[in-house]
């Protein structure tokens, strides 16, 4: 088994090497760089599995390099930051990335948020023999929806015709909706299905990943409903 190659970007020291060792010991390769530009030049030169980026660092911030990340490739990004109430959290998911860890973090528990991207980055549709629902579906497994086209089988969107470009998890954010449209879909259950959160986590997550798939596929194709959740349009 390939092991996985973790870019991690920390200006801090202490919390760079401690994290790099921490990570190490649980199997991963780490590249470690403390700062924004020398993340950028690592990512480029190395094309990791999975980025881990701090939002302070100097040179580059984490929310630009996440950006510059995004605009070149689909890998993972987990960002971190020691300010759970910031709006630098909703900047990080808005930028691209996938997740987020608020600082100070137990290892065990970056840990377990690294592997549960990894799982869902290596399969972009639902469990092996988990039941589908999608009765709509065609035999190709293409999924219609006015003029959304949603190939489950290939992992391709079309959108009138022309190809539409997701992230791994935008594309299992969509697959949830389109598997039951017209049913409305909680954060906690979003939460859930697309981010293998056992546990609680912030729906801030959901919100900013539904706000990027609208601009996508198209602002009027995926409804709020206050105080519930969201539903694709039938």
């Amino acid at each position: 088994m390939a092991e996985t190659h973790v870019l991690f970007v920390e200006d801090d020291d202490v919390i760079r090497e401690a994290t790099q060792l921490a990570l190490e010991r649980d199997g991963f390769v780490v590249t470690a760089m403390p700062d924004g530009l020398s993340g950028l030049a690592a990512f480029r030169a190395d094309r990791p599995d999975i980025a881990l980026l701090d939002v302070m660092v100097p040179g580059l911030d984490g929310v630009s390099l996440c950006r510059r990340i995004r605009d070149e490739s689909t890998v993972p990004v987990i960002m971190l930051s020691a300010r759970a109430d910031s709006i630098d959290v909703v900047l990080g998911l808005e930028a691209g990335a996938d997740d987020y860890v608020t600082k100070p973090f137990d290892g065990a528990v970056l840990v377990a948020r690294i592997r549960a991207v990894l799982r869902r980055f290596g399969h972009a549709g639902r469990p092996a023999g988990e039941p589908d629902g999608r009765d709509g579906a065609d035999e190709q497994g293409v999924l219609s929806f006015g003029d959304l086209e949603v190939d489950t089988e290939g992992m391709e969107v079309r959108r009138g015709g022309k190809r539409v470009a997701l992230t791994p998890t935008e594309m299992r954010l969509l697959l949830e909706f389109s598997a039951a449209p017209g049913t409305v879909l909680s954060r906690d259950k979003l939460l859930e299905r697309v981010w293998d959160y056992g546990w609680g986590g912030d729906t801030r997550v959901v919100d900013v990943h539904v706000q990027r798939l609208r601009t996508k596929i198209g602002q009027d194709r995926i409804d709020t409903v206050r105080g519930f959740g969201y539903k694709l349009k039938a």
